[in-house]
């Protein structure tokens, strides 16, 4: 069998990236009677549940600069991030309707608000709040989180009929770690060679998750590895950065192709933070409610969303940036984002403290003037070429 070309990869990615109504899961329904779906929301939602619930997965992330926002504004104030009215506005237009119900992680208020407002409006389709732990004593945080996994599983075995056994959720954990595997190669991948996986490609390839089987998925990774890496793309003379802040609204996709424009290779991100929550493999011995539990609260990534009260802020990002050998930070936050932009000047502070270059921007997820950003970003990546740790913190564009 010919080995899928790198071109026919990303533009399949694409296909899927611009899916809005869902096509794909649509398609997954039909082939088999009864089979069920779940969105979810940005950032993390226990994926391997609903797997083990026999039912897809579905990452819902906003409408992005795809659809005009009507009916959703009618819904939320002005002064939130765009995420939840473009959520809404697909929701009254019935795209999505091959969802079987919602999962809402604890994000921030405006998420929690999201779940009431839906439960309103589509009282017939299942909508579960996901209590994640904030505790600050570990052992506490697992146990209030193994017990919430198990409320989780019996409401999706509920409306899929399909019990959530132990031996059905160490399957679907050992499913999610080969693909989290997959996914931090291709991590590992940009990172050492990124003119040969640029960002707006290896974002695509991550974004698939949502809308893939996580086998599929795993497979799509690995063909998308081995055809990046026999590609003959040239080494430009870009600075390398790490790119933070977008962790749940995503920046349009045309904003990350304007950031490789200006000159910046991007090492690291937060961009599409689910498949990559989970710092190593869930299975390590413990029963497999509590190994799902232990992970999120031990390995689990460090973002605006989470309570880490014995790790200090920004501790994360500087050893990101030496860890990939960046040169500096961008800051790239959702307009109105308010863990984000309450976590930054946190960040800030460590990073000059560590000496660090930054500067910052914010967008909405329906941007569609680039060019302010594209000379701020140019100049941040000139300047990082030409003084390097001299350079000066720049203003955030408001």
């Amino acid at each position: 069998m010919t080995a899928p070309t790198l071109e026919s990869l990303v533009a399949r990615a694409e296909t899927l990236f611009r899916d809005l109504d869902l096509a794909a899961v649509r398609r997954w329904k039909d082939a088999a009677p009864g089979r069920k779906a779940i969105g979810h929301m940005p950032i993390y939602v226990p994926r391997e549940l609903v797997h083990a619930a026999g039912m897809l997965p579905v990452g819902l992330m906003g409408g992005g600069d795809q659809i005009e926002i009507i009916r959703g504004d009618a819904y939320f104030q002005s002064y939130i991030c765009q995420i939840p009215r473009s959520t809404i506005e697909m929701g009254l237009a019935g795209r999505l309707d091959a969802l079987d119900g919602m999962l809402f992680p604890a994000i921030c208020d405006v998420i929690r608000n999201l779940s009431g407002m839906w439960r309103m409006l589509f009282p017939d389709r299942l909508a579960l709040y996901v209590d994640l732990p904030q505790a600050g004593c570990p052992e506490l945080a697992v146990d209030f989180y193994e017990r919430e996994l198990l409320r989780l599983a019996g409401e999706l075995s509920s409306l899929s009929g399909v019990p959530v056994t132990d031996e059905a959720l160490a399957a679907s954990i050992a499913l999610y770690d080969a693909n989290a595997a997959a996914v931090r190669d291709l991590d590992l991948f940009r990172a050492a060679t990124p003119w040969k996986s640029p960002i707006h490609e290896t974002y695509l390839v991550l974004r698939a998750a949502n809308l893939m089987e996580v086998g599929e998925h795993t497979r799509f990774v690995r063909d998308y590895l081995a055809a990046a890496a026999a590609s003959d793309r040239p080494e430009l003379d870009q600075s390398r950065v790490v790119v933070t802040g977008a962790f749940c609204e995503q920046p349009p996709l045309e904003l990350l192709r304007t950031l490789e424009r200006a000159g910046c290779y991007i090492v690291a991100d937060d961009f599409v933070l689910g498949p990559r929550f989970i710092r190593g493999p869930v299975a390590t011995g413990d029963p497999p409610f509590r190994a799902l539990a232990r992970a999120y609260v031990e390995r689990g990534v460090s973002t605006a969303s989470r309570y880490e009260p014995s790790r200090k802020k920004g501790d994360w990002l500087v050893e990101t940036v030496r860890e990939r050998a960046a040169e500096g930070v961008v800051f790239c936050a959702a307009s109105f984002c308010d863990p984000a932009l309450l976590e930054q000047p946190m960040l800030v502070a460590a990073l000059e403290r560590a000496g660090i270059p930054h500067t910052a921007f914010k967008y909405s997820e329906n941007l569609g003037q680039f060019q302010v950003i594209r000379e701020q970003a140019g100049t941040f990546s000139d300047s990082i070429r030409l003084w390097g740790a001299e350079l000066p913190p720049q203003e955030a564009v408001p």
